[in-house]
């Protein structure tokens, strides 16, 4: 059975090769939300072209229904995808989960690269205890986006918008007794910018470093009182954000100005208000606030079936220059690799914004953006908040009583979970 021929020994070995070369390659899949699985579609056949013995399979769902089958997949281990991408929004949730692999460690060894990516979103990925379970793939430095000729035409100057959130709220008044447009779509807005910027490295939105909830705070009464003093000065559109209303709202002009991630921009060019090109400026966010609005993040579940080739996968996305340029010049996804910085497409003017160079002005805010924490009770925190801000803004409710009571709300909610 063994007396085999020394002659035969190649036609075996290349007979094996042959066999070993139709080997089906390993299959994962990566679950995306829009519009970030546009930049997962575009990296997928140059990923499969670098390792052709991986194929990528991309599975989308819309934005709450992809973070709700992520929470179900993690929790019962059913339809687990080998990664995961994840929106800041929900990061803290997911990172202190206890289901996603620690990509700091071996094998994955991120620190080979992290410190290549923004520090701000780096710290987002990472749980209480300081283990790195999500990498960023894009980042959202906040802007201002505003009607430049609306401005003009009410007398109203960069200067003025910008300076102070008094002064802005003031150029709202402006705005609206001169034209009859609205300066923002809804004060909330202004509320939701000025308790997520100026933080300190280390600090959390919601809570501190030790889990304490930390809204009954001068910070959240002031986000209250300037938002309650917009509404009251009646420059909102008192429209929510991706309603019909609040695009129609900004393609015709009647909402003058919206605060967001610097990804905005390409909704505005693409759909909200595409022929609107020339008219629309971008800028620093007022009194000098320096936030993050938005972002995505790569993970891996520990359930995952295929996670060598999943890390694979997100290191590729995740630090190759061209595939974070193409995110951001099919989305406006803003790159989170700080290596793409210096390409000379960040010195290109956009004529949709009046030739400006406005990513110019959202690296600039990029590097200013505080590094602050996240937790898992964030997206809890941030229904309370919002249903607070609410009340003061809807029934006149008084801001210490109801910030008081939101705290102790979400302590209990934080406890039952």
């Amino acid at each position: 059975m063994f007396n085999i021929k020394l002659k035969t020994l190649p036609l075996l070995c290349a007979a094996a090769f042959t066999h070993a070369s139709y080997a089906s390659p390993t299959e994962i899949t990566v679950a995306a939300f829009p519009n970030i699985n546009q930049v997962v579609e575009v990296g997928i056949p140059l990923f499969e072209k670098k390792h052709p013995d991986i194929k990528v399979k991309l599975v989308t769902l819309a934005y709450g229904d992809h973070h709700n089958a992520m929470t179900t997949a993690l929790a019962t281990g059913a339809n687990v995808p080998d990664t995961m991408v994840v929106e800041s929004n929900y990061i803290g949730r997911f990172v202190e989960s206890g289901g996603l692999e620690d990509l700091g460690s071996t094998p994955y060894n991120a620190g080979n690269f992290i410190d290549q990516l923004t520090p701000f979103s780096v710290a987002q990925g990472k749980n209480s205890s300081g283990v790195q379970t999500g990498i960023p793939a894009d980042i959202g430095p906040g802007a201002i986006f505003y009607r430049h000729d609306i401005l003009e035409s009410s007398g109203v100057t960069k200067e003025d918008l910008l300076k102070s959130w008094d002064s802005f709220i003031e150029s709202g008044v402006k705005v609206k007794e001169t034209t009859g447009n609205y300066l923002i779509s809804n004060a909330v807005d202004i509320s939701n910018i000025y308790i997520r910027s100026n933080l300190n490295d280390g600090e959390g939105i919601y809570f501190d470093s030790e889990h304490n909830v930390i809204v009954n705070s001068p910070r959240f009464k002031e986000a209250f009182r300037l938002a309650k003093k917009a509404r009251d000065a009646g420059i909102d559109a008192e429209v929510g954000p991706w309603s019909n209303e609040w695009s129609e709202g900004l393609r015709r002009g009647t909402i003058a100005s919206h605060m967001m991630g610097a990804w905005l921009g390409g909704h505005l060019s693409d759909w909200i208000a595409p022929d609107s090109v020339g008219v629309w400026r971008t800028a620093e966010l007022p009194n000098d606030a320096q936030a993050s609005w938005g972002g995505s993040f790569y993970a891996i579940p520990k359930r995952a079936e295929h996670k060598e080739a999943a890390w694979k996968f997100i290191e590729f996305m995740s630090t190759s220059p061209e595939i974070q340029l193409l995110g951001f010049k099919e989305i406006n996804a803003f790159p989170a690799l700080t290596s793409t910085y210096d390409n000379a497409f960040f010195e290109q003017p956009i004529p949709y914004l009046g030739e400006q160079k406005a990513r110019l002005i959202w690296r600039e805010v990029a590097a200013k953006i505080p590094a602050i924490s996240v937790d898992r009770y964030d997206e809890v925190a941030r229904q309370v908040i919002d249903d607070a801000l609410e009340k003061v803004l809807e029934r006149n409710a008084d801001i210490d009583q109801v910030l008081a009571e939101a705290e102790k709300q979400i302590k209990r909610r934080a406890r039952r979970r």
